[in-house]
């Protein structure tokens, strides 16, 4: 089969040709941009598939061709070999030959920079071997309860009123509030940087100012951590032994608050709206049957957080899903296609609990490493909104939900609902506030913890295991303070104690004090 790459970008169609439609463009290819690929990106790839197969040919914003991968299969070759499909943009024709201008409306996600998702081979090991390092330092606990504590506080702006928006008034400022609170930037969070990182991956006209603004709040904090260390994930990638450049530490937080934010944002919204609205949901976790974490799940089979990645690049000719790839062509990973295809998925209402095949997260080895924190805010976010108005209902139509798409994500509008007003839960102090003018020391992210100091751990034992110097990791908390049961094996770091739960209690009682320390009360 030859590539049906034969028109040149922006080429305008003779009159009566039906790519005059706004989804049809030169050389009657379909756009994934415009009203079909925004309104109804499934039935759009319904058609790609039932017109080219597992990989089609479609457009990009000024009629740039690519290729959108549908198959599953076809997903995990492209993202496992890296031989044949590099991750390296400057290899994209589009841009050696100008078809592709600097100020395209999708400059921020495919320009070239110096960071691990845009490498291969010893560059890209050195670089996301920093990242993953330092997000294993990450005390995963001690996340939850400030999860927990900024999901109440912004429960608390609006539980009174009895009605609320959860997608700009919850979705959308909680994984802003964790991410800035992991990097050590809690004085940054604020509105505007919400609504620039929304902004700059949907190919508008304020994209790249909005990449801009990004880019000086990480600036900042980068030169404050090279001249003040701290215990925050910031710290970690300056100090870290691969050295890496701070215009390379810069980008990698970058990196990692856009697409952190934007999947996480979309995957809570995505997460309520089926609770509220798919009767399975709704009736199971009601019942019992099903978790919230098993609720997140099901939610990235049926809508993931991002519906395609930009981009791979051909190495050289190829042959992918019976078509003839060029060197230099530009490939999307069709996460959401892929998930839906019929080979591995035939029954789309099937229950996919206990399933992790799907492909939310990419594959291969640059598969989306902070997955898991990800996972935990839209667990114990949603959790904690649910634990505080168990009544939610949604406060309009199931066909009022509007959304908004582009090619690589679609979100929710908004996500009205009605509730019975309830009172404020008193927090000690704002979380964010607190954090923002008071030093962070080790423990800061256990708050009952005692500060203890503790040897650095090697580095052959990081990978695995939470490292001893983790700000509020397991071993800030004398053994003596520990519960007879939970004695730590041979060899291991003492673990965080609970306040006053060494007091004569029943086992009921007992259980209920773990269960609320671990969801952060």
């Amino acid at each position: 089969m030859t590539t049906p790459f034969h028109h040149e970008p922006g080429t305008v169609p003779p009159p009566q040709c039906p790519a005059h439609n706004l989804d049809i463009g030169p050389g009657g290819l379909r756009r994934l941009h415009g009203p079909e690929a925004e309104n109804n990106p499934a039935g759009l790839y319904d058609k790609l598939r039932a017109e080219h197969g597992t990989v089609a040919p479609v457009l990009l914003h000024g009629d740039v061709p690519a290729w959108l991968v549908l198959g599953h299969s076809e997903n995990l070759h492209l993202t496992r070999t890296p031989s044949q499909f590099s991750r390296d943009s400057r290899r994209w024709r589009a841009l050696q030959d100008g078809s592709v201008a600097p100020d395209h409306p999708l400059a921020p996600i495919f320009t070239w920079q110096p960071v691990c998702v845009f490498a291969d081979g010893a560059k890209h090991e050195r670089q996301r071997g920093a990242v993953t390092d330092s997000m294993e330092r990450i005390d995963t606990r001690g996340v939850r309860r400030h999860i927990n504590r900024f999901s109440n506080r912004l429960v608390n702006d609006f539980c009174e009123k009895g009605t609320a928006d959860l997608v700009s008034q919850f979705a959308e400022h909680l994984p802003m509030m964790v991410m800035c609170a992991i990097f050590g930037m809690p004085e940054e969070y604020d509105e505007r940087l919400v609504q620039a990182a929304r902004d700059m991956t949907r190919g508008t006209e304020t994209a790249v100012a909005s990449n801009a603004h990004i880019v000086a709040v990480l600036t900042r904090l980068v030169e404050r951590r090279r001249a003040e260390p701290a215990s925050d994930f910031a710290s970690w990638l300056v100090e870290h032994p691969a050295t890496m450049t701070d215009i390379e530490v810069v980008e990698h937080l970058r990196l990692i608050l856009i697409a952190a934010y934007e999947s996480t944002a979309n995957l809570i919204a995505n997460v309520l709206r089926m609770v509220l609205i798919d009767p399975r949901f709704r009736a199971r976790l009601s019942g019992g049957h099903m978790t919230v974490p098993e609720a997140v799940e099901q939610t990235l089979w049926d809508e993931p957080p991002f519906t395609a990645v930009f981009g791979r690049w051909a190495v050289g000719d190829t042959e992918l899903g019976g078509q003839q790839i060029k060197a230099g062509d530009a490939l999307l990973v069709g996460i959401a296609p892929a998930n839906t295809d019929p080979t591995v998925r035939p029954d789309l209402g099937a229950d996919m609990g206990g399933n992790r095949a799907h492909l939310a997260f990419s594959g291969g080895p640059h598969e989306c490493p902070g997955q898991d924190i990800g996972r935990a805010i839209a667990d114990v976010g949603v959790d904690a909104l649910l634990m505080r108005l168990p009544d939610l209902e949604l406060g309009v139509g199931e066909s009022e939900l509007r959304w908004v798409g582009n090619i690589m994500s679609r979100h929710l509008v908004e996500l009205p609902v009605k509730f019975a007003p309830s009172p404020q839960q008193k927090l000690d102090a704002d979380p964010l506030s607190v954090m923002a003018r008071t030093p962070r020391p080790a423990d800061a992210w256990e708050i009952s913890s005692l500060a203890r100091t503790v040897p650095e751990p090697r580095h052959e034992d990081a990978a695995g295991a939470q490292p001893a110097h983790a700000p509020g990791a397991p071993g800030a908390v004398p053994a003596a303070a520990q519960p007879a049961s939970a004695a730590p094996a041979p060899g291991t770091a003492p673990v965080a104690t609970i306040p006053r739960q060494r007091r004569p209690a029943a086992p009921a009682r007992l259980w209920q004090a773990v269960t609320r320390w671990w969801n952060g009360y």
